[in-house]
């Protein structure tokens, strides 16, 4: 795990993209690299990351497939590329049925599929296949989202998974670890309480900026 920075406050998720792509310049100009941003806030960092790498930039959406009357409780993930990742431990615990299952997958991977053409123009996902891929947020807190959205890219056979933010919770930092090749944070202060405190302006990043972050990244390459 790489800690660049202490203590920094940043201005916003243009700064903080701009400062973790230079941390990752060692990526830079490999033509095997492809950079993915969480929708919505971790797109504006990723695009920034993708700029300084000279590399294409895509994104990865991941919806939460809720327990049936817990849907705080996570029994599973999908995410682009008709990818499904299930909480074992959940799916026993509560017993349940393949058929509860695949009703909750296809109802949030109809709504993948919407966010994706929003966003994105089409649900065609990049491919991972052999590809090192740098997986992008504006900051993590408990990790679940991006957790899902690792194991959904193991399952497609990257060569490579970095995950790559401005700021995150130092414990969850050293849980993520075990399950990617490296991950990389500007800092991980002790009392990080939340992402938004470290930045000046977290404002939403709005559904709209996504698309025209996309287009113009599509447009570069």
């Amino acid at each position: 795990m790489t800690n660049v920075f202490q203590e920094i406050t940043f201005r916003d998720r243009v700064q903080a993209g701009r400062m973790l792509g230079d941390a990752l310049s060692h990526y830079a100009g490999r033509q095997d690299v492809l950079v993915l941003g969480l929708p919505r806030g971790g797109v504006p960092v990723a695009y920034e990351v993708a700029r300084r790498l000279r590399a294409p930039l895509d994104v990865l959406v991941v919806r939460k497939l809720g327990l049936p009357g817990h849907e705080e409780l996570a029994m599973g993930a999908v995410a682009s590329g008709g990818v499904r990742v299930l909480n074992d431990d959940v799916v026993r615990r509560f017993r349940i049925s393949p058929q509860v299952l695949d009703a909750a997958a296809s109802q949030q991977m109809t709504e993948v599929q919407r966010r994706e053409v929003m966003w994105r123009g089409h649900t065609g996902a990049p491919r991972i296949e052999g590809r090192t891929v740098i997986l992008v947020d504006d900051g993590i807190a408990t990790g679940a989202t991006i957790r899902a959205a690792a194991q959904a890219l193991r399952m497609q056979h990257p060569a490579m998974i970095v995950i790559a933010v401005p700021v995150a919770a130092p414990e969850t930092c050293a849980e993520l670890e075990q399950l990617v090749d490296e991950v990389i944070a500007l800092q991980q202060p002790e009392n990080f309480r939340a992402v938004g405190l470290w930045y000046e302006d977290f404002s939403a990043t709005t559904d709209d900026e996504v698309a025209r972050l996309l287009a113009a990244a599509a447009r570069r390459d």
